[in-house]
């Protein structure tokens, strides 16, 4: 089977991660913080910013599940307008986690909503590996992987589990991904050292650029261990938030650098890889035009 391997960007594209305190089970307050974090990012130079899991209502499974019809996000959700017109405004893009529900079949679902620099709803990301513990709380896994494109950059996207398992960050680069976005939950203790051992090694894994956005202090059961990140291609830490405090990275992905790990270590050219089973959506962010009136879903 062949893979398809697409190419390399021709230019430098500006990221940030954020990590924040959020009010539980609060969507409109949550949205006006992370609106508020596009337009910080948007001053960094920023076109795209990556929050958590679940950013708009904490991670509060059981909260969600007694009052879906309040807690979960709509494509058309007027709850989402300052957000978007953050985006639009500023003309970056966003990929922020909140729970959807399956309009065909009322399924809940961990979702990451992808608005691009019109404030357009882009994408939605259903999250593919979801745990024993979400899945006996009433959520259900995804069905397809997400790669998204901002420029010449192939962006794929996970939410937390997803990253333990090698295979879904290879499916992403076997979509030709140049860097992999991941919106998580990684508590103190346990969650700490899967945070700082998963991603270095999807990176490598790969040679992708790997983005975290983390929880940070109290989420549902759990307390975020913070440290949102951004790893090299090769594994090597780029940049890092604090472990107990709200903030903002922001880094530039380099091509020439991209280009030069690929060419160290071809682990996509390798004889024998196929690309994956599982369907994938495939969408391309639209950027705004200078002066171009706001969109907002």
């Amino acid at each position: 089977m062949t893979i398809p391997i697409h190419p390399l960007p021709a230019s430098a594209l500006t990221v940030a991660v954020a990590q924040a305190t959020l009010a539980p089970l609060d969507i409109a307050s949550n949205v006006a913080t992370a609106a508020a974090l596009v337009r910080r990012a948007a001053d960094e130079g920023a076109e795209l910013l990556l929050l958590s899991e679940l950013f708009l209502t904490g991670y509060e499974l059981h909260g969600i599940v007694a009052d879906p019809d309040r807690l979960t996000v709509a494509p058309d959700d007027p709850r989402l307008v300052p957000l978007a017109r953050a985006c639009a405004d500023t003309g970056t893009a966003v990929v922020v986690g909140a729970p959807v529900r399956d309009a065909d079949t009322g399924s809940l679902h961990i979702a990451a909503l992808v608005l691009d620099g019109t404030g357009r709803l882009a994408a939605v990301y259903r999250k593919q590996f979801a745990t024993p513990g979400e899945r006996a709380a009433g959520f259900s896994a995804g069905s397809a992987g997400c790669t998204v494109q901002l420029g010449d950059w192939r962006l794929g996207l996970g939410i937390c589990w997803d990253s333990g398992f090698p295979e879904h960050a290879r499916a992403a680069a076997l979509d030709g991904a140049h860097a992999y976005l991941v919106g998580a939950l990684f508590g103190t203790g346990s969650g700490a050292h899967q945070r700082r051992t998963l991603f270095p090694a999807r990176a490598l894994d790969n040679t992708v650029y790997t983005l975290l956005a983390n929880h940070v202090g109290p989420s549902g059961p759990y307390v975020g261990c913070g440290r949102s990140a951004v790893w090299a291609p090769d594994g090597s830490l780029l940049a890092e938030a604090d472990e107990a405090e709200p903030g903002l990275v922001t880094v530039r992905l380099d091509p020439v650098e991209l280009a030069r790990l690929r060419a160290a270590e071809p682990v996509l050219i390798q004889p024998g890889l196929s690309s994956a089973a599982t369907p994938r959506t495939d969408t391309r962010l639209g950027r705004p035009r200078l002066g171009a009136a706001v969109r907002t879903p």
